[in-house]
């Protein structure tokens, strides 16, 4: 199965309730919004990249338990970014004050907010294009440091703010660098 993307702004513009309203309403249905108004049905996931997701949260919990530094999300969080979209990475950590300094309720709905780190895992049921143009997106809206990983070609980009993408061949060892002190990820 495909990406859906549904132009609904010549029709309706979603206000940032209703598209809330509209993911609780449809709760089996992994849904985004862009910038644009474009409303984008993600397909899911099949065991294989079911399961290398877990492993990269759960390698992210453990660091991030051990250091107490932030606060991680699975692809089920949507994060509401400052150009207007509404996007759910497969995995995200949020620095620990940036966190505490939003109030109960933005932190109960859609954080009002980008991720300092986030991992896309590019599964078989995704073009690499729009995971890329989705990964931009996140660094012009402030995030620190980002990695694509895409098994069928054996790479992993990795996004930083201000730099350009690093392309790097598989089997690597990854650094959170100056955004995760400490954390590595073998990939």
């Amino acid at each position: 199965m495909d990406t859906v993307v549904l132009n609904l702004d010549p029709i309706v513009h979603l206000t940032d309730e209703q598209f809330y309203q509209l993911c609780m309403a449809n709760k089996d249905l992994n849904l985004e919004l862009n910038a644009q108004g474009e409303l984008i049905i993600v397909p899911p996931v099949g065991g294989e990249s079911g399961n290398q997701e877990a492993g990269l949260i759960t390698d992210l919990e453990i660091w991030n338990r051990q250091t107490k530094l932030g606060i991680v999300f699975s692809s089920s969080t949507i994060f509401r970014l400052p150009n207007g979209a509404n996007r759910s990475p497969d995995a995200a950590w949020v620095k620990l004050s940036r966190w505490k300094a939003l109030t109960l309720e933005e932190r109960k709905k859609f954080p009002p907010l980008t991720p300092d780190f986030i991992i896309e895992l590019r599964s078989q049921s995704h073009r690499l294009k729009p995971l890329q143009d989705k990964m931009e997106e996140y660094i012009e809206n402030g995030l620190r440091l980002g990695w694509l990983i895409n098994p069928q070609e054996q790479q992993v980009e990795i996004y930083r703010k201000g730099l350009p993408v690093q392309v790097i061949q598989m089997p690597v060892l990854l650094s959170g660098e100056e955004v995760l002190p400490g954390f590595q990820l073998q990939v």
